[in-house]
């Protein structure tokens, strides 16, 4: 039986993180285009409050050239009517318990709703610093499962990794979940996340307590992760940490359906909403 993912849309209710993200904003543009009848996108964005993620996702959305098509399909008014009705943004952080959502009324409403649940938040720097690349790429994809878990109607979390958590290992590599006890370094060091966070956190206390400058504790986190990383058998921090990420949502699912998607390069779009648009260097 073949899989109508159109149909399916139909009449759902969805989360997604990073919603200001280059493939979040494909991915949102192509619900609106091709299944307007899905029933509401939640949209979560880093944002003081909600009024502010309304502006950003506009500003970095919505008035960019990837919705033309819808535009130019609909109209300015009937685009702004639809994304009004079926749009909600929401001032939410992947690093934070909750997502960083203030409001526990609208976290609690939109629990009861949600069906579908995608994860595309994460940061992509190979070198940023190591509590940054934790907070969002590891603990943040847990932050998302915990969520995820306590929504009534969840059918699915989808979850957006990187085909490059595969490391530096050579020849041919299946496709296969992580088990996080069976992860060692070539000298046979296993790896433990929560030390890593552990770890991190000393370091961090140790740099505030010399008084260093924030460019100096910035260096020192980069530098601290990039070790990090390569001790593991990783080569940056990046793609170590989204690695940490799997792991985490691969041990504490429990019964809900997941699926991890694992993208190599993502550079422009091929054929829709029409070929060619992208954004910030390639």
């Amino acid at each position: 039986m073949q899989f109508n993912c159109v149909h399916f849309l139909q009449n759902k209710t969805i989360l997604v993180t990073g919603a200001t993200g280059f493939l979040a904003k494909v991915f949102v543009e192509k619900i609106l285009r091709v299944q307007p009848n899905v029933n509401k996108l939640y949209l979560v964005v880093r944002a003081s409050d909600n009024e502010a993620a309304k502006k950003r996702l506009h500003t970095e959305a919505f008035e960019k050239d990837l919705f033309k098509v819808l535009r130019e399909n609909l109209g300015d008014e009937k685009l702004n009517t639809l994304l009004s009705e079926k749009v909600v943004p929401v001032a939410g952080d992947i690093a934070m318990d909750h997502l960083g959502m203030k409001d526990s009324k609208l976290r609690e409403c939109i629990q009861q709703e949600i069906d579908i649940v995608v994860n595309v938040a994460a940061t992509t720097n190979f070198d940023e610093r190591y509590d940054v690349s934790l907070g969002i790429n590891t603990f943040g994809a847990l932050h998302v499962l915990n969520f995820a878990k306590k929504c009534v109607k969840a059918q699915l979390l989808l979850h957006v990794s990187t085909a490059y958590v595969c490391g530096e290992k050579p020849g041919l590599l299946p496709e296969k979940p992580f088990i996080m006890e069976e992860i060692r370094n070539e000298n046979g060091l296993q790896l433990d996340i929560n030390l890593e966070r552990k770890l991190m956190k000393q370091r961090l206390k140790e740099l505030n307590e010399q008084d260093c400058s924030e460019e100096d504790i910035t260096l020192s986190m980069k530098k601290f992760g990039m070790e990090r990383a390569k001790l593991h058998g990783w080569p940056n921090t990046y793609v170590f940490t989204k690695s940490m990420g799997e792991m985490l949502l691969g041990n504490h699912k429990e019964n809900l359906p997941l699926v991890i998607i694992r993208p190599t390069m993502i550079t422009s779009t091929l054929s829709e909403p029409f070929p060619g648009w992208i954004e910030g260097l390639r």
